[in-house]
């Protein structure tokens, strides 16, 4: 890398930095307008977006063919007016959520005449490295636009056409809207990332978003804080109280609505109690969408099933990002719980069961950022959960966890405002005592 280059990646963080400083202090009326305005330039060049991305696709789909790309990456890839659509439908929800920027969440009298705020603020510089899906740029810019930060992206190369003109329409509409220059910068080269990720001066917070190669190398490649997760290994499982044709449907839904997604399920858990009526069933639902289905060998050989694969330790451990699932038979709750916590990823797990009980013991320990009751694990997003879009997913156990919407990337100061006070007034044999009063 020469001097020259890593000027010039100095030089872009240094200009993001100083923007997000005047981000911090701005109204809430002129991130709203900006992001309806954002939501309008996609709607207005629609077809313009959509032809860019045939373009990516139909390369794509050559590198596919030569084994040079994974099927998984082009189905992320592809974006339609549906998918255009929602997105621009989140973008315009984002608008008109409630504004966390500037709000008391404490407020608590110290002594009379000194009193102390915790105030929300924008966490400042927020680099987004993210793979295949250009629907993911106005979603996390308009994330980024709501909670103040400014944002340095990168997307992956498969994506350039689609990415390059997503954000000449949401650059012009922060333009219009007197967003400071260099508040947000799209980022098209390896060298430009790694050099950020050296800038800890500059950036305060890395989100990745991709393959778990990506992810894992950004985490052992900078001192930045990193938010995001490796993996979506994601588990169904069918308690012996369960709803068969319940479970059933969510069994369907969970890996073949969308196999790409991270919250996709790869492997069933079957009470064995059930699984003598319920493993046909489920078998034959799967494969005539055409999935592949590998099973534990004791669970074939006590079932006497027939044509599908044989599964193991690797399989539970796998993330396939496609039409494949495992499938074990277990003896008890213990044993499920005990699965998901050993080969689980954290992200999303579901239990199927018609006993409340049974679930407050999955809900308390299972140890995931998602932990559902009957529904499908596909309703891990940002959007169904009333986001409008999330910037990642997040499956540590520090705050944020699950899909990172607007308050997951916001922070807080806190404000003390006193009247001359001395820490030495309350030291001593004559301290002063503090009130420590909550205020309303």
């Amino acid at each position: 890398m020469t001097g020259s280059i890593l000027t010039q990646v100095q030089e872009t963080a240094r200009q993001a930095r100083l923007a997000a400083s005047q981000m911090a202090s701005g109204a809430k009326e002129s991130r709203t307008a900006a992001l309806l305005s954002m939501a309008d330039e996609l709607a207005k060049n629609a077809s313009q977006i959509l032809e860019a991305n045939k373009k990516d696709c139909q390369r794509a789909e050559a590198l596919v063919s030569e084994g040079k790309m994974q099927a998984s990456f082009l189905k992320r890839l592809h974006l339609d007016e549906a998918k255009l659509g929602s997105v621009i439908e989140g973008i315009r929800q984002i608008a008109h959520m409630d504004d966390q920027l500037g709000k008391t969440t404490l407020k608590r009298e110290l002594d009379d005449g000194l009193k102390l705020y915790r105030v929300i603020c924008p966490i400042g510089v927020i680099l987004v490295i993210f793979e295949s899906r250009p629907d993911a740029l106005p979603q996390i810019m308009s994330l980024l636009v709501k909670s103040g930060n400014a944002g340095l992206i990168k997307g992956g190369k498969e994506a350039e056409n689609s990415n390059r003109i997503i954000f000449d329409c949401l650059e012009k509409a922060l333009s219009k809207n007197g967003f400071p220059k260099g508040a947000f910068n799209l980022l098209t080269g390896r060298e430009e990332v790694a050099d950020l990720l050296k800038l800890d001066n500059y950036v305060d917070l890395v989100i990745p978003r991709g393959s778990n190669d990506l992810v894992r190398h950004i985490q052992e490649n900078t001192r930045i804080p990193v938010l995001g997760h490796a993996e979506g290994i994601c588990h169904l499982y069918v308690d012996e109280k369960a709803d068969l044709d319940m479970a059933l449907k969510l069994s369907v839904d969970s890996k073949v609505q969308y196999p790409a997604a991270c919250n996709a399920i790869e492997t069933l858990l079957v009470h064995r109690k059930v699984a003598g009526v319920f493993l046909s069933q489920v078998i034959a639902a799967l494969k005539e969408k055409n999935v592949e289905v590998r099973v534990d060998k004791s669970a074939i050989e006590s079932f006497k099933l027939k044509d599908v694969g044989t599964a193991d330790d690797t399989d539970w451990a796998s993330e396939y990002s496609d039409l494949t699932i495992s499938l074990k038979v277990v003896d008890s709750l213990d044993e499920a719980i005990d699965h998901i916590n050993t080969y689980g990823s954290g992200h999303t797990d579901c239990i199927v069961t018609d006993d409340e009980k049974t679930f407050d013991r999955f809900f308390a320990e299972v140890n995931s950022a998602g932990v559902y009751c009957n529904a499908s694990t596909r309703f891990a997003d940002g959007f169904r959960y009333g986001f409008g879009a999330e910037v990642g997913i997040s499956t540590g156990k520090l705050h944020p966890r699950g899909p990172v919407g607007v308050e997951g990337i916001v922070t807080y100061k806190y404000k003390l405002i006193g009247s001359g006070q001395t820490v030495a007034e309350y030291s001593g044999d004559n301290a002063r005592c503090f009130t420590h009063r909550d205020c309303q």
